[in-house]
């Protein structure tokens, strides 16, 4: 009988002398982003997150998600804080672990698309401030919105990670819109871009787990690139059908706050 596709367990050791991953996975934390965003209201004010940053810092993320989504606006609109300085805050904390930031694409971290050099300038102000990884999508995956954006990411030497926004015409993927040839040819269109990394981001935990494991199978035959699954909720068979498949797969995972 074949062994294939099933799942063998390793020995764990937990030692300081054991040895290194040959191939680590890779977590990006989002909890002082969409941590918060998600769960009330993006009302995570930057003195409620320093006393946790060095620790943070300390866990090993790939990357921390600090900063855009609707954090520029609640910050300006409800809290009255700058959101440029608690980039530059919370960089005197974490000086090991990279920044990541959600993108809206020509929206930036607004509601409408905003003029060429507008959008040009405030990427490239980010990445000045600190920003390390731009998570970039457009809600309806028209990768046209990228086009401002993304070679200033590049210029500034920053990673660009591009997004594809995750959604149904049936109970599964498949169907007349949303299925595995539309997600096939949106990484393709990214992969055009030359971006440094692919997330499949499922904002409304539509994702089944064997369709996810599906998903990243076929864009691994076609696309030579590093693949994230986010889901906005803590199904975590989806993430395992990913990183079963996918060993190098950064998973973007949300983390749930409490709040005492």
């Amino acid at each position: 009988m074949s062994d294939h596709n099933q799942v063998k367990i390793t020995k764990m050791d937990f030692s300081g002398e054991r040895p290194k991953a040959e191939n680590p996975l890779n977590i990006q934390d989002l909890t002082f982003r969409d941590g918060q965003q998600s769960l009330f209201a993006t009302r995570g004010r930057t003195e409620d997150m320093i006393p946790i940053a060095e620790m943070m810092d300390q866990v090993g993320f790939w990357a921390l998600e600090t900063w855009g989504g609707a954090t520029f606006d609640a910050m300006h609109r409800f809290l009255n804080e700058d959101p440029w300085e608690r980039i530059r805050t919370l960089k005197r904390y974490i000086k090991k672990t990279r920044f990541s930031m959600l993108l809206r694409g020509q929206n930036l971290v607004g509601y409408r698309n905003y003029a060429d050099d507008v959008a040009k300038a405030f990427v490239e102000r980010a990445a000045h401030n600190g920003i390390d990884i731009f998570r970039t999508f457009d809600a309806l995956n028209d990768y046209r919105n990228f086009e401002t954006v993304f070679p200033v990411i590049k210029e500034c030497g920053k990673h660009f990670q591009g997004c594809i926004c995750y959604s149904l015409t049936e109970r599964r993927m498949g169907g007349e819109v949303y299925n595995l040839e539309y997600y096939v040819k949106k990484a393709k269109e990214l992969e055009a871009m030359e971006v440094n990394s692919i997330c499949i981001k499922d904002m409304a935990g539509l994702m089944a787990p064997y369709d996810a494991y599906v998903l990243v199978a076929e864009q691994r035959i076609i696309i030579k690139n590093d693949f994230r699954i986010k889901r906005h909720d803590i199904f975590i068979c989806c993430y395992c059908k990913g990183i079963y498949l996918h060993k190098r797969a950064v998973i973007i995972n949300k983390k749930p706050v409490k709040i005492y």
